[in-house]
C-alpha cells in the first residue's frame, strides 16, 4: 500500500551543483542585513575582559568603554544601562579628583595656617573644621541639583554636563570625541581602583601614597 520512490544515483554533476547552491546560499547569508538587537552568534559572543563568559545581552558596545565586563550580572537587573553610565562617571570624576587631592595634600604645598597643615590626607577632613567641610557638599549639592532632571529623565549623553565642555569640544569631530568618552571610562576606573589602593595604603600600611618600600 505504500509506494517507494525511486532511486536515482547521484552523479558528479549532481553533487557539485548541490555544492554549488550550499555555497551561495552561506555566502548570501553572510553579507545579510543585521538584525536590531543581537543574533544567536552576538548572544555567544565571548567578553574582551573575561574571555571564558559570554557578553551580557545589554552591552551591545554602543557606550564608550564597553568591553563586556560584567560577571555579577548586574546589566541584567538594571531596566537602563544610560543611569548606570551616569553612576559610573560621576563615581570615577570624584575619584579622580580625590586621588589628585590625596597625592597633593601629602607632597605639594597647603594653604597657610594650622588647619590645613597635616601631610595625611583623611586626617585633613576634620583638621580643616566644619566650615570648610560644608562649603564642599554644598558645591556638590548644587552640581547634582543642576544635573538632577539630566540625569534621571534626560536624553544626552550620560556625563555631558551642558556648558562645561570647554571650548575647543565643538571643534572636534566625531571620532575625536568619542576618543575623547573612551579615554575619560578609562580614567574614571583607574581613579576607583586607585582611591582604594590609596585608602589601604593609608589606613593599613601607614604609608605614605608614594612609599613603594615594602612592608615593614
Amino acid at each position: 500500500f505504500f509506494s517507494i520512490p525511486e532511486h536515482h544515483p547521484s552523479t558528479p554533476i549532481a553533487t557539485m551543483k548541490s555544492v554549488i547552491f550550499a555555497s551561495a546560499m552561506a555566502s548570501a547569508a553572510a553579507f545579510a542585513p543585521a538584525q536590531v538587537g543581537r543574533s544567536t552568534v552576538a548572544l555567544n559572543e565571548m567578553s574582551k575582559s573575561i574571555p571564558f563568559l559570554t557578553v551580557p545581552e545589554k552591552l551591545d558596545g554602543s557606550m564608550a568603554g564597553d568591553m563586556g565586563f560584567d560577571p555579577m550580572g548586574l546589566s541584567d537587573i538594571q531596566t537602563d544601562l544610560r543611569y548606570a553610565r551616569w553612576a559610573e562617571i560621576k563615581h570615577g570624576r570624584v575619584a579622580m579628583l580625590a586621588v589628585t587631592g590625596m597625592v597633593w595634600q601629602e607632597y605639594l604645598p597647603h594653604l597657610p595656617g594650622a588647619a590645613y597643615a597635616t601631610t595625611d590626607p583623611f586626617e585633613a577632613i576634620s583638621s580643616v573644621g566644619f566650615g570648610s567641610n560644608f562649603q564642599t557638599l554644598l558645591a556638590i549639592g548644587v552640581l547634582e541639583l543642576a544635573n538632577w532632571e539630566e540625569t534621571f529623565n534626560g536624553d544626552s549623553r550620560p556625563g555631558v554636563l551642558k556648558g562645561w565642555e570647554g571650548g575647543g569640544w565643538a571643534k572636534k569631530t566625531e571620532k575625536q570625541q568619542a576618543k575623547a568618552y573612551e579615554q575619560e571610562i578609562v580614567h574614571c576606573r583607574l581613579a576607583m581602583i586607585a582611591f582604594i589602593g590609596a585608602t589601604h595604603q593609608t589606613f593599613l600600611l601607614h604609608k605614605g601614597l608614594l612609599d613603594f618600600s615594602s612592608p615593614n
